[in-house]
């Protein structure tokens, strides 16, 4: 069966080697972030409804889970908001039911928390990584650049209710631009809307790859462990590379890996070869072939030449 709605697995800096779900077209969101790494949102809205045929997902799990491959998790990420699709508790509850070894995360910016529908489709899932990026309404407008009807207090609303109610666990992400929301103001607001949802962690992160926005640049690794520091003892930052578990070379397709990993976020050749585990030749030899078909492209960045989708 070809996978139209999978992507990888790939392997993730933070969950693993990880079998991707997409539930919505390219850069269909309720935020229009300046650093997203999937570039500018096309498809601003809040409306829930099925993007992609539930039923076709659900067939597609069914046909890669059944062949009982090692994963650490199945994921709802992708290039879009997963829970703007109407049928993701559908999704999760078979996951759960029919294949009940594997753990469910969801990654979520955190929008539509607000919706209990939202918040009961989410329930079984085993972890769910939303976003905060910042509590004030100021710097939310300027960082998220959410769809209309969507405020930073309905936010963090939203997400006090879903820790509230969930058992799973919380990985709260907070993304840190430098010049907008490390100020002392907007960090002290941060830290009470940590303590007031109790995250199992707090991961704060910044820029590592190419972003919607040119202005937005990395905080140092010396700021994050700051802000770490200063917003509680779970939190910690990001790593740059994954260092977990690699995945076997010789029974992926490499090629169809790479350019899976690269339509998820841009990545210079020597983060692919460490995600992978494989040569840096063999990394370049895969590049040059997806560069000429005209699947990806090259940019320039500080940190090395990244590599995107066209």
């Amino acid at each position: 069966m070809a996978y139209r709605y999978l992507f990888g697995p790939v392997p993730s800096r933070r969950l693993g080697i990880s079998l991707g779900i997409d539930l919505v077209p390219h850069k269909t969101c309720t935020f229009d972030c300046v650093y997203c790494e999937c570039g500018r949102t096309t498809d601003l809205t809040c409306e829930r409804r099925e993007y992609v045929p539930t039923d076709r997902v659900i067939a597609e799990l069914d046909d890669f889970l059944a062949k009982a491959p090692e994963l650490d998790y199945v994921t709802f990420a992708g290039s879009g908001e997963p829970t703007l699709h109407s049928g993701i508790g559908e999704i999760i509850s078979f996951i759960k039911d029919r294949y009940p070894r594997y753990r469910v995360a969801v990654l979520t910016n955190s929008a539509l928390f607000t919706d209990p529908d939202v918040r009961a489709a989410l329930m079984p899932a085993d972890l769910v990584v939303p976003s905060l990026d910042a509590v004030s309404e100021e710097v939310f407008s300027k960082i998220n650049r959410p769809c209309r009807g969507i405020t930073a207090e309905q936010v963090l609303e939203g997400l006090l209710d879903f820790a509230r109610e969930y058992t799973g666990e919380v990985w709260l992400e907070i993304f840190i631009v430098p010049g907008v929301n490390d100020t002392e103001k907007e960090l002290r607001l941060l830290k009470d809307a940590v303590i007031a949802i109790e995250p199992d962690r707090v991961q704060v992160n910044t820029l590592d790859r190419p972003g919607t926005e040119n202005w937005v640049r990395p905080a140092s690794p010396e700021a994050i462990e700051r802000i770490a520091a200063m917003l509680g003892g779970n939190a910690g930052a990001i790593g740059v590379a994954y260092a977990g578990r690699t995945l076997p070379p010789e029974s992926e397709d490499i090629g169809e890996t790479i350019l899976a990993t690269i339509r998820r976020r841009p990545c210079t050749p020597r983060d692919l070869a460490t995600l992978l585990g494989i040569r840096p030749t063999e990394v370049a030899k895969h590049l040059r072939v997806l560069e000429a078909r005209g699947l990806i492209e090259p940019v320039e960045e500080e940190r090395g030449v990244f590599y995107r989708p066209t």
